[in-house]
This record gives structure tokens, sequence and C-alpha cells, in this order.
């Protein structure tokens, strides 16, 4: 018997790679086809998987591109507004209002990093 997260990972693959319809399509064109043809029609069908898996890799890559953007963004935006705080906070509260500026300004970058 499988393990459980073997198991898991073929449902995500089977639900979004290989479509139920796809593989029965496949296996009465192999039927009706003969087993002389056989070969092609495997092939064509890994070839539709490939381009399946293919699409969803620049997918994930696209997302991560998205997703590092925004967190620099949001980081130079902290440290933007860093330099006023830090001086208005310098110049009003002293050393506890910068301290707790750049104690916001970590906060924000922890947050950034970690967001999904």
């Amino acid at each position: 018997m499988r393990a459980p997260s073997a198991l898991a990972h073929n449902r995500v693959v089977s639900e979004k790679v290989v479509q139920k319809d796809d593989l029965e399509a496949a296996i009465e064109a192999r039927k009706e086809l003969g087993a002389e043809m056989e070969p092609a029609v495997i092939d064509a069908f890994v070839e539709r998987i490939e381009r399946r898996l293919a699409a969803r890799d620049e997918e994930s890559e696209r997302s991560l591109r998205r997703r590092r953007e925004h967190q620099r963004e949001m980081i130079l935006g902290a440290m933007g507004i860093s330099v006023p705080l830090i001086l208005f906070a310098g110049i009003f509260t002293g050393l506890v209002g910068v301290l707790a500026v750049c104690a916001v300004l970590a906060v924000i970058a922890l947050v950034t990093v970690r967001s999904p």
C-alpha cells in the first residue's frame, strides 16, 4: 500500500494534469487503432501531459515573480517612509520613538516576507 502523501500527490496530478476523459480517449484510440499504433497514441498522450506540466510550471514561476515584486515594493515603501518617520520620532520623542519606528518597520518586513 502507498503512503498517504503519495496518494495525495497522485490525486493532485490526476485531477490537474491528467483529465479522466483524456485518459479514456487515449485508451479508446489505442483500442481502435490497434497495437501497431500504440507508441504514437502513447507519445501523443505523454506530449499532452508534458505541455500541461510546462504550462503549470510557467504559471508557478509567474506567481513567484509577482510575489517577489510585491515584497520588494512593500520593503522599498517601508524604507521610503522610514526616513521621515525616524526623523520626526527622533525630534519629538527621542530614542524611544526611533526604536518604535524601527520595530514597526521590522514587523512590516517580516510580514511581507512571510505572507503567502
